[in-house]
């Protein structure tokens, strides 16, 4: 039996799967034939730049993939890391932005079950979750239903499956008003004793579907994924997926426990295009073909036919190759989780995917021309920087008023510095993201170390499991930790996407520096627009570059990742609006010894305070693409700093060995606001005062809020008590020359109502605030500014 040939399809057909002219001239070629209506849906799915990186893959070949610790790169469900004492981490990033755009609740919330498989899919048990997002203008109405159906569904999801959101990011952008993004990360540690790898083989092997019903939810969500985002989109309600965590939490113990039987040879989430893409995958990863019976499918509705049932993305879903006489043991565990388990198809010789329904052949595919040999597009760089890039570099600090003690002016009216620090405080994307981890569960599991929002970077206990039958998992070795942390500054990526993108792995690494981990590996996650424009080719081309540069650098290699393109939207006149380039960075690092961390917030009255790294009259530091120019004067322009990788090296070891033997007491970089934002930070999250005393610049080569609020890599506020000044600065006098300096002390001084106090080299006063005024902006911004229904926590 064969599948029968089609008669040709219409462009408009073609172009509906999401296919150009050229690749399905190509399908034609390959197949020999024309294509029938489910074989069409698959190549739509699987030729998708979701699932093939047609745009993408030439570019991820410069990444570095391997080190010492490298386990399992990119090409599998997760990325796994050797911590040492037995310990393997598994750990992945993925996006679910157009369904959150169009359903945020199920679109995030199918998100944190999709990410949550790909890493027990490894062998691995959960254990953490992080995420990153990205919203339009929260005083826009649209974006505040969208923030808040997304944060539900996060909550939903995680918060029922049992797995804590430890940490993530927020930020707020008229960039990103149609379309948001949601990136999710998750951790877990490997349980099994073999990595489960997802590449069939053993001929004549049955094949096991597991888990959830089939149905048309999710109907062609990887072609959705990667399309523009139109008003046509917002009816698109069967492109995103429906999840049920308490069937996840289920799934998880089901899985783990088939995998430790030794009976499973291979598995697959059925994520992304479903049935096509874990069939087509496995079958191409081990190099045999896959004959898959649909009549063996549970389903949840009647009168499917192959095409929706090939492409449906229902969620809690899985592809087990099995040892063949095995089976049964298999079904009768997922049986007593209550879940389903068939035999559905059979391990074959021939490298084919072959579909089955009502007894007949529906569909007959290569399984190399679904799943690797798919189309490429290396496309043409821009010969220079394109004109908006060009422009934005022309500006000037000298276009700004004057900047004086008493405050700077805006819109004709005179702000003082308090006033100006206070407004970046209430910046929703500087503000505290409580309103937004209240809603978690961050405790369960009870291995979370540091709660969200005490440090640059979430911190997790590892508890050895039981099935590790070594010395390291007795309890009372229980002493490591990891640190995992996400980031992306877009306004830096979009003014220049190399040294923006350098600039994403430094901080990720020096949030993880300020929590005393040692950064290990990476998963990025490409958020861009159209990569068939030139703009925006050379956006992704740039940043991917300066990724590679990074983790080069710091010796972090890419694991693996996501890439989502074709992130726009149309103005009302029809107009194509792409997002920033935002590419996130996941990163992973190793905690020896948990007693030896730290938190940001002050620790105690007469601490000392120091800056690592470039001193505040720095001429590296500047005002260009920071939080300071967009939010008070309203530009967007300008360069991001430029990394020095030496000195970031040097000045996160430093931050580490200074955590590590006991120096430092708080730790946390200088980033959005720079260091006076990051001052007040520290007071805030310590709820402790301090006094600080700068150098105003005698010349005219710098501004006095290039001084304040002027941002720039390698940066680290510490505090470190009296009695250890001096060990500590020969120590940094030692290992950084002259790139530190000591700013103040940590305490209310005799003024009661002291939050933050920073004065002048000659006792000027620039800027006092209260801790309850910095409160009052700080941790009010973000419920301010929703209306009481959004502003309700789920």
């Amino acid at each position: 039996m064969t599948a029968t040939s089609s008669t040709p399809f219409s462009p408009e057909e073609i172009a509906a799967e999401g296919l150009k002219p050229e690749e399905y001239a190509e399908i034609v070629r390959r197949l020999g034939r024309h294509p029938n209506k489910a074989e069409l849906g698959m190549f739509g799915v699987m030729w998708s730049e979701h699932c093939c990186y047609k745009n993408s893959r030439p570019l991820l070949k410069q990444f570095p993939t391997t080190g010492p610790r490298i386990l399992v790169g990119p090409g599998e469900n997760a990325g796994v890391v050797d911590l040492g004492a037995g310990l393997q981490l598994a750990f992945k990033i993925e996006s679910h932005n157009h369904p959150s755009a169009v359903e945020p609740f199920q679109g995030a919330a199918t998100g944190v079950g999709g990410i949550l498989r790909d890493i027990f899919t490894m062998g691995a048990r959960p254990i953490a979750l992080l995420n990153s997002l990205r919203f339009g203008s929260l005083d826009d109405p649209k974006t505040q239903r969208l923030f808040s159906g997304v944060v539900a569904g996060i909550s939903h999801y995680g918060n029922s499956v049992g797995v804590p959101t430890v940490g993530g990011e927020v930020y707020f952008d008229p960039a990103y008003s149609g379309n948001p993004l949601v990136n999710v990360m998750a951790l877990g540690l490997m349980e099994t004793p073999e990595i489960v790898k997802s590449g069939a083989s053993g001929i004549g092997n049955p094949v096991l579907y597991v888990g959830s019903t089939t149905g048309r939810d999710g109907m062609g969500g990887a072609s959705f994924a990667s399309a523009e985002l139109t008003d046509e989109s917002m009816d698109n309600r069967p492109a995103v997926q429906v999840g049920d965590p308490f069937l996840e939490k289920s799934l998880i113990e089901a899985c783990l426990e088939a995998f430790k039987t030794g009976a499973v040879v291979a598995a697959q989430d059925m994520g992304a295009a479903g049935i096509t893409c874990s069939t087509s995958e496995m079958a191409a990863k081990g190099g045999v073909g896959i004959e898959f019976d649909l009549d063996q499918i549970p389903v949840r509705e009647l009168g499917m036919v192959p095409y929706e049932y090939l492409l449906s993305e229902s969620q809690e879903r899985m592809l087990f190759v099995a040892h063949k006489g095995r089976e049964q043991e298999l079904i009768d565990i997922f049986q007593r989780w209550g879940l389903h388990a068939v035999v559905a198809g059979t391990v074959i010789a021939e490298p084919m995917v072959r579909i089955l329904f009502q007894g007949k052949v529906a569909a007959e595919i290569p399984a190399e021309a679904l799943a690797e040999n798919t189309p490429l597009y290396e496309r043409e760089l821009l010969a220079e920087p394109p004109e908006y890039a060009l422009e934005a570099w022309k500006w000037s600090p000298d276009s700004l008023p004057p900047a004086t003690i008493e405050g700077v002016e805006i819109e004709g009216k005179l702000q003082s510095w308090n006033h100006i620090l206070l407004t970046l405080l209430g910046a929703p994307t500087i503000a505290s993201k409580s309103w937004v981890y209240r809603q978690y569960d961050h405790q369960v599991q009870n291995n979370t170390v540091i709660l969200p929002g005490g440090a640059d970077a979430a911190v997790v206990r590892l508890r050895p499991l039981e099935t590790k039958q070594n010395e390291e998992s007795k309890p009372e070795s229980f002493t490591s930790g990891v640190a995992a942390t996400v980031d992306c500054n877009p306004r830096y990526v979009y003014l220049d996407p190399y040294e923006g993108a350098k600039a994403v792995v430094a901080e990720a690494a020096r949030n993880l520096s300020c929590v005393g981990a040692e950064p290990l590996a990476v998963t990025d996650n490409l958020n861009f627009g159209s990569p068939e424009k030139p703009v925006g080719y050379w956006q992704l081309s740039q940043a991917c570059r300066g990724l590679s540069t990074g983790c080069l650098e710091l010796a972090t290699p890419v694991t693996g990742g996501n890439v989502s393109l074709y992130n726009e939207t149309f103005d009302s006149q029809g107009n194509p609006q792409p997002i920033y380039p935002t590419p996130v960075v996941g990163m992973v690092g190793l905690i020896p010894d948990l007693t030896k961390i730290c938190s940001q917030g002050w620790q105690g009255n007469g601490d000392l305070i120091y800056l690592l790294g470039l001193p505040l009259t720095s001429s590296v530091v500047g005002l260009g693409a920071s939080e300071y120019l967009a939010s008070i004067h309203n530009t967007v322009a300008g360069k991001p700093p430029r990394i020095d990788f030496d000195l970031e090296r040097r000045v996160q070891q430093v931050c580490r060995t200074g955590i590590r033997t006991g120096w430092i007491r708080s730790a946390h970089d200088s980033s959005e606001g720079g260091v006076t934002v990051a001052l007040a930070e520290c007071c805030l999250s310590g709820n402790l005062g301090a006094q600080i005393q700068i150098e105003i610049p005698q010349n005219q080569l710098q501004r006095l809020d290039e001084v304040l609020f002027g941002e720039g890599g390698a940066r680290i506020l510490v505090s470190v008590a009296q009695a250890q000044q001096k060990t500590w600065e020969s120590y940094l006098d030692e290992h950084l020359g002259d790139n530190w300096q000591k700013l103040g002390i940590v305490g209310n001084l005799g003024d009661s109502e002291l939050g933050l106090k920073v004065l002048t080299n000659d006792n000027q006063i620039l800027i006092k605030v209260t801790l309850e005024q910095m409160k009052e902006r700080y941790f009010s911004a973000i419920a301010n500014r929703l209306t009481p229904l959004s502003n309700t926590p789920n």
